[in-house]
């Protein structure tokens, strides 16, 4: 399991499919996982759609899953190491397309009051 992300197989040519990217980032998002040992094709992707279905929880729902570390985070993955993959990526980018997926990253943060 790569980084809390559920092990699926992909293909090596697995273009990531992010909203609100344009295709200069995406191709960015697309090197990069070619080139980094701790990446793997569609895994900024699969983060992405992690963290956006945990930032959509309900507040009862994230306090639960704190108290009990949820048990779905095994083969789901884990959101929260998701969010540190996805800062590892923008980390990793360009400034200018680092700044396009820190715009969709912190649409995400803004749901949980994160700053």
């Amino acid at each position: 399991m790569r980084a809390g992300l559920p092990h699926r197989p992909r293909s090596q040519s697995a273009k990531p499919v992010i909203d609100g990217l344009s295709s200069r980032a995406l191709a960015a998002i697309a090197r990069l996982e070619r080139s980094r040992s701790y990446l793997s094709p569609g895994d900024t992707a699969a983060a992405v759609r992690l963290w956006k279905e945990h930032t959509r929880r309900t507040e009862r729902q994230l306090w639960a899953d704190e108290d009990e570390d949820d048990p779905h985070w095994l083969c789901c993955g884990n959101p929260h190491h998701a969010r540190e993959l996805l800062a590892a990526v923008m980390q990793a980018m360009s400034p200018r397309n680092a700044r396009e997926l820190r715009q969709v990253v912190g649409r995400l943060d803004a749901l949980l009051g994160d700053p």
